[in-house]
């Protein structure tokens, strides 16, 4: 049976993998830039390189966060916009998954 590591990192090289344009790379080195943001301020960040919606990158978010579990995500209250974070015992992964080199 594998490690809940090993299925992250096999869903993460996947999700890397299907990236036609660079935007999921650039996403992902933006998460281990930052630490803590949310959507508008990573739409803000992308959109100086891509023209994304900011629906496009809500949902980008919202994938990594459910199936592929490396951020955490907090609301202060129902009022104010989730603050996501990485959590810090994925880093190396992405980082190992970054430097493979990409086939498109």
């Amino acid at each position: 049976m594998q490690s809940f590591r090993q299925r992250v990192k096999k869903r993460l090289e996947r999700y890397i993998e299907l990236d036609v344009d660079g935007i999921r790379i650039q996403v992902l080195k933006i998460l281990i830039n930052l630490k803590t943001f949310t959507v508008d301020k990573l739409h803000q960040t992308l959109s100086t390189k891509f023209k994304l919606s900011y629906t496009a990158v809500a949902s980008m978010v919202g994938y990594i966060n459910s199936r592929l579990g490396i951020l955490k995500a907090h609301k202060f209250s129902y009022k104010t916009r989730t603050i996501y974070s990485l959590k810090e015992e994925y880093v190396d992964i992405i980082q190992g998954a970054l430097s493979k080199p990409v086939h498109l």
